[in-house]
């Protein structure tokens, strides 16, 4: 009997790349299937603005 984990490591697999597109592009280069998601840190980094933001939360 195989583990799930072999299952799904044996399919077709969908990378979702956060944030540097050159790494998604490079992938897609070779032919995989990437999602690429623009993710910024909230407030830009800023931890000042961070902490004003989670007390808002």
């Amino acid at each position: 009997m195989t583990e799930p984990i072999d299952d799904l490591l044996r399919g077709p697999l969908v990378i979702v790349n956060l944030g540097l597109r050159g790494f998604a592009e490079s992938l897609e280069a070779q032919a995989d299937d990437v999602v690429q998601v623009d993710w910024l840190p909230p407030a830009g980094g800023d931890a000042e603005m961070i902490d004003l933001l989670d007390k808002l939360l």
